[in-house]
């Protein structure tokens, strides 16, 4: 039998360790306790922050998380205060919410949003990538064009989700970072009239060819017909954006 030396075998674990997920917490500016998954590669290494869609949880990004960390990156998938369950994952910090009966519309989960910036810097100071579905993209786009800290967004079926109290193709305007907003066929005419103020330089806008598409970033999964296709163009992003 061979036999590892203590110290590999020390090593070893540490390193599956870090790389691991592991769920974290933290808390909101309203005190609200937030639940996330981490999925740490290297504490020198740039974030991306997942947030989900409307009644779903961190779970929407079991099998993505992993992914991008390939393209060496840590991730955070964030469970807001607004959704129900994904990927038989629970959303922690909705339960919460309505137990503790904190304010839980779509556009209180900002606050959520600007927590999970506040947390990642203990780790780092590197510029963030914010990834968001749904609701939480069009969050993402807000916050992008308030905080200098954000290196990219990539957007996954945003839209005007806030009304009358706020509207998100004026908050955006000025935004003028790398973006990669994805709709699907019915959504695309509508999501390009909400980001037209942003030059074409800046975006890429992506709606699949072989099919219609997934709402949010469901579209990623396997189980979707446009995976292996949007996939493609999402890290043609990566590859431009990391050499900028």
């Amino acid at each position: 039998m061979v036999r590892i030396p203590a110290i590999t075998l020390f090593f070893a674990l540490f390193l599956s360790h870090i790389s691991a997920q592991q769920k974290v917490s933290f808390y909101s500016e309203d005190s609200l306790k937030i639940t996330a998954d981490l999925y740490l590669k290297d504490y020198k290494l740039p974030f991306i922050l997942l947030f989900h869609q409307g009644a779903s949880s961190r779970g929407e990004f079991s099998e993505i998380a992993v992914r991008l960390m390939k393209l060496d990156y840590n991730c955070l998938a964030v469970d807001l205060r607004v959704g129900e369950k994904m990927n038989y994952v629970v959303n922690e910090t909705a339960f919460r919410a309505k137990e503790g009966k904190y304010s839980h519309t779509f556009f209180d989960a900002q606050k959520d949003i600007k927590a999970t910036l506040a947390y990642i810097r203990k780790f780092n100071n590197k510029e963030v990538i914010l990834f968001g579905s749904s609701f939480s993209a069009s969050l993402c786009l807000i916050e992008a064009a308030k905080n200098p800290d954000i290196k990219a967004v990539i957007a996954f079926s945003p839209g005007e989700f806030f009304r009358p109290e706020v509207t998100v193709k004026d908050s955006i305007a000025d935004l003028r970072i790398p973006l990669f907003i994805y709709a699907t066929s019915m959504e695309f005419e509508f999501v390009q009239q909400m980001i037209s103020d942003i030059p074409d330089n800046y975006k890429k806008v992506y709606t699949p060819l072989k099919s219609r598409g997934e709402h949010g970033a469901k579209t990623l999964s396997q189980t979707s017909d446009s995976s292996d296709e949007c996939w493609f163009e999402l890290l043609l992003f990566f590859k431009k954006i990391r050499y900028n």
